[in-house]
């Protein structure tokens, strides 16, 4: 008899942008497994006061051949009740919860108390951040409420890993790696790329990919791009793709007091799926010039589309960049970040990195993913 699977997050209708890309494709990963899959989904996740864009639903088709069951809304007890006590009838071997913000702790953590009362279900969290990134009141005790209610769980980069361990010491963790989004399509030529984007194939470009907010630094890049060494790479531009998640203003007049406005592409809307590989395949060199993070899945759409990275030396995101191999690991800094760029534009680093990204990307398939969290559900105990 197939293992049962039930996935709790962020998934169609809901945009979510990675997250629901990641639980998809994770559902994905188990069915290929031979597992029953369902994905428990949110009706609301969040308040208006607390979503920045511009809508919280997608308008793209439904994943095919996956079950989705939209019951959980994030701000009414009487769904969290209602979810948990459905999950729990079900019985399903194992239950995944992804964590990524402390709000969401008290709604998945009933949920999971509910659930265990079946006595029979393993509960393990994917966990993209423990402690987040933009502090709110609450963090804490909303934190060790969902950590508590858990068996096990995942860390994807080492610093949240070692968050854990601070608030679930007793608790069994495993580190593994963000698997490759392999799911945008396969890899088109620049010059198609380019033509679907509407932009001049004749340019070499940067990438800077998704949802703006202030701890990924784009006003560092911004300030890089008006460095005297990247501002001698006359055929350079600067893609910009990505929905402003806070005030757009800021970047706007940083980019006018820079003079940089024939040097950028802004496409500040939300990027759907279906277009994600016509940005990655105009680059050249994707830049990830974060101020603080743990991981980002960023990288790892660069990496199935073997394209070369700046990110900078914060959280976890040196951990899956290894520096002068796939890209340039650089300090959070526009100085540093602009060295990097103009190394790679004046070297002929990008054909070898691109050589070793084919090679080392092989180590982040699914199939592993989800083999080390079915020996890590073996190691907690109901």
């Amino acid at each position: 008899m197939a293992k049962r699977v039930t996935i709790v997050g962020p998934a169609h209708p809901l945009r979510g942008g990675g997250m629901a890309t990641f639980n998809e494709r994770l559902a994905y990963a188990f069915q290929e497994a031979g597992c029953d899959v369902e994905i428990v989904t949110f009706s609301l996740q969040y308040p208006s006061f607390l979503f920045p864009g511009k809508s919280q639903f997608t308008e793209e088709p439904a994943p095919p051949g996956l079950r989705i069951k939209v019951l959980v809304n994030s701000i009414n007890p009487l769904s969290w009740w209602s979810a948990g006590q459905y999950i729990s009838k079900q019985k399903p071997d194992l239950v995944v919860f992804r964590y990524w913000l402390p709000f969401m702790g008290p709604a998945l953590g009933t949920i999971a108390r509910l659930i265990r009362r079946n006595k029979y279900s393993r509960i393990l969290a994917i966990t993209d951040n423990v402690v987040p990134h933009e502090k709110r009141p609450g963090d804490v005790p909303f934190t060790k409420y969902f950590l508590s209610s858990c068996h096990g769980f995942v860390a994807l980069s080492r610093s949240v890993q070692q968050d854990l361990e601070r608030f679930e010491p007793a608790k069994p963790n495993v580190y593994l790696p963000h698997p490759l989004y392999d799911n945008f399509g396969a890899a088109e030529t620049k010059e198609a790329a380019c033509a679907a984007l509407g932009l001049d194939a004749k340019y070499n470009y940067l990438l800077f990919f998704g949802f703006i907010r202030a701890y990924k630094g784009l006003d560092l890049l911004l300030k890089a791009m008006a460095d005297p060494w990247v501002k001698e790479l006359q055929n350079l531009k600067l893609i910009v793709a990505g929905e402003f998640y806070e005030d757009a203003a800021p970047y706007l007049q940083l980019i006018e007091e820079l003079q940089l406005q024939d040097r950028l592409v802004m496409r500040t809307d939300f990027i759907p799926n279906a277009e994600v590989r016509h940005y990655f395949c105009a680059a050249d060199l994707v830049v990830q010039p974060y101020k603080h993070a743990t991981q980002s899945g960023v990288t790892q759409v660069a990496y199935h589309f073997d394209k070369p990275m700046v990110v900078t030396r914060v959280g976890g995101l040196s951990e899956l960049v290894p520096n002068g191999e796939v890209g340039y690991v650089a300090e959070p800094q526009p100085e540093a970040i602009a060295a990097a760029i103009q190394q790679f534009y004046t070297s002929s680093a990008g054909t070898a990195f691109s050589e070793n990204i084919r090679k080392y990307k092989k180590r982040f398939s699914w199939s592993r993913f989800v083999q080390a969290m079915w020996e890590l559900a073996e190691k907690v105990k109901t």
